[in-house]
């Protein structure tokens, strides 16, 4: 009973080293260290309007990028909305039209309260280093990049990280 545990056990140590190292090699062009700028045509909301007033509070922001032809963005929505209602979030919508076609996106699913950015050539994203969605950062208090990732996640692990990044935590 005892070797089999330690070998479930390590099993699950060489999936968890082989998770972290695919989204290390998955992450290796996103920003690092201070966060570029975010500035764009604005879909909905005021975003500067949110990041300037966290960084008025001394909190952190989610900076969430994603696009409407996106399945996984799709189910990560929910956790984006969940979030959004403890934490500052601002969202990119990575080469998902106009402004109006994003905006009108947000409303016809529901995302009234998305101060969103739209980025229909990608430049924002490239910025950033986004090279797939969905993407996102925790930005800490003092501008800098506390963490990021990318694929399907859920609001606890985000909040976690906002969390993190308010006591000044880094990864």
């Amino acid at each position: 009973m005892l070797k089999r545990a330690a070998r479930l056990a390590a099993w699950g140590l060489l999936a968890l080293a082989l998770a972290l190292g695919v989204e290390a090699w998955r992450m290796r062009d996103a920003a690092e260290g201070p966060a570029p700028p975010l500035a764009g045509p604005v879909a909905a909301g005021d975003p500067a309007a949110v990041v300037e007033a966290a960084r008025r509070a001394g909190r952190p922001v989610l900076v969430y990028f994603w696009a409407s032809w996106c399945r996984i963005c799709a189910l990560t929505a929910g956790a984006i909305d969940a979030v959004g209602r403890d934490w500052p979030v601002v969202t990119v919508a990575m080469q998902s039209g106009s402004r109006g076609e994003v905006a009108a996106f947000l409303a016809r699913h529901g995302r009234t309260r998305w101060a969103t950015f739209a980025d229909p050539a990608g430049r924002l994203a490239a910025l950033w280093g986004v090279r797939g969605v969905p993407a996102w950062f925790v930005v800490g208090p003092d501008g800098t990049i506390r963490h990021r990732g990318m694929g399907l996640t859920t609001a606890a692990g985000l909040r976690l990280r906002l969390r993190l990044a308010a006591r000044g935590a880094t990864r």
